[in-house]
């Protein structure tokens, strides 16, 4: 065995020692249980000393963003050098998801690469880049400019930082997952606090009224939902309900859905007639949220000693009123969508319930309910099924229409929220 083949083995033992020195230096600092900021940061560090140059960097994707779209995440520098160009920048990054392998210049200037630079730019010497893979994807580049001491970067420098580029990316990549689960969870612990807020909102039981039975429920289609429905204590022997429905889905519906319960029982307080109570109520909304947002409601009083019903309807899904006999009647609107005008004008209606009479008021989740083909539940559908089940308690009815509206969708998600309040009429 020769002297130049032991040599060359030594040589060859030596730098593989070097490498796993180095892969065990930056696999002892960082952790995937760590931030993404504070491993990347630790990467950089250990190439900067390991590789002796005067800066390096950390570029990622940003998840959800254009193919082009990269974000520096950390960039250290180990001397008095300006920062990389911008423009130096792009490029790699243009580079790096077209060719997604390892970049060495060892003279930028006399690089045709590197012709796009200005003289202001050419203080970077020469640039060492390798990409972040994980499972073949480019997830981001390590980068790292200037060898000290002017010396060129080396094809083992080219080799350790592929090398510490490939194990690099996983971590990193694993981090960031690690960050979104947390941040999936608490967003999910925030819905569940606040469906539990909106749940508790809600009225708990349904008021008692001799000769009148009711029932109500709301199913949001979202952790928290913008339908809200509710019953009012008025004076004497009257008993306000409501039903309304805020435009759009999930936390900015149920935010605004909160608010306008607020407002609305605190207008019941203090005005007497139902028409007033929605133009007060459309006033002060009008002034506390935004131009897009807007709600419709239907706001019914009923006097259950002389069985008369007063109903003001601002856009809503006109309720159903069916009588013991004949077609069903439509409790239409009497005025815009709450929000919409801030003078908008509201009319009283009012109408005598007698004895098997029903009223239905709900959302248009009800009536929108879709089913695989997109075919919605409409409203012919829910006028039969309170038709055939009419004869039964209000709570029976209830849920046979919702039972109804689950067998319609046959496993399609629910688009929209469903509500209702039945009062029927004994």
């Amino acid at each position: 065995m020769s002297l130049d083949y032991l040599t060359q083995e030594n040589k060859e033992l030596q730098l593989a020692v070097s490498e796993l020195t180095v892969l065990n230096d930056v696999a002892t600092a960082i952790s995937s249980t760590q931030p993404v900021e504070k491993i990347i940061d630790q990467i950089v560090l250990k190439c900067i000393k390991h590789l002796n140059v005067e800066e390096g960097t950390v570029s990622l994707h940003e998840p959800g963003s254009a193919s082009s779209q990269f974000q520096t995440m950390i960039r250290r520098q180990d001397s008095s050098s300006e920062k990389v160009p911008i423009k130096l920048d792009s490029r790699l990054t243009g580079w790096m998801l077209k060719k997604q392998t390892i970049l060495l210049s060892n003279n930028i200037r006399e690089d045709d690469r590197f012709n796009f630079l200005d003289e202001s730019s050419y203080s970077f010497r020469s640039i060492l880049c390798a990409p972040l893979l994980v499972k073949g994807n480019l997830i981001g580049y390590l980068a790292v400019f200037n060898k000290k001491g002017g010396v060129e970067f080396s094809g083992q420098d080219k080799r350790l930082l592929s090398i510490i580029a490939s194990q690099s990316a996983q971590v990193i990549e694993n981090a960031r997952l690690y960050e979104e689960e947390k941040a999936l969870l608490s967003l999910q612990e925030e819905l569940r606090l606040a469906r539990d807020i909106q749940l508790n909102l809600l009225p708990d039981s349904t008021p008692q009224i001799p000769g009148v039975e009711i029932a109500a429920t709301t199913i949001p289609a979202m952790s928290v939902g913008g339908d809200y429905y509710d019953f009012l204590d008025m004076r004497s022997s009257k008993i306000g309900f409501c039903v309304g429905d805020i435009t759009g889905k999930g936390m900015p519906a149920a935010m605004l859905m909160a608010n306008l319960q607020a407002t609305l029982r605190s207008q019941v307080m203090s005005v007497d007639q139902c028409d007033k109570c929605l133009e007060s109520t459309n006033k002060l909304l009008f002034r506390s949220t935004e131009s897009t947002k807007f709600a419709t409601l239907f706001l019914g009083v009923l006097n259950y000693e002389n069985n008369i019903l007063e109903f003001a309807n601002g856009g809503h899904d006109a309720p159903l009123l069916f009588r013991s006999e004949g077609e069903p009647e439509l409790l239409n609107s009497t005025g815009l969508l709450l929000g919409v005008m801030e003078d908008s004008v509201y009319s009283k209606c009012e109408v005598t319930l007698g004895p098997g009479d029903l009223l239905l008021v709900y959302s248009d989740g009800i009536t929108e309910a879709m089913d695989k083909k997109d075919e919605e539940f409409g409203l012919t559908r829910l006028i039969e099924m309170v038709k055939k089940n009419r004869e039964k308690s209000a709570d029976d009815i209830m849920n046979a229409i919702l039972e109804k509206i689950k067998d319609h969708a046959d496993g399609h998600p629910q688009s929209d929220d469903i509500t209702l309040i039945l009062i029927k009429k004994k």
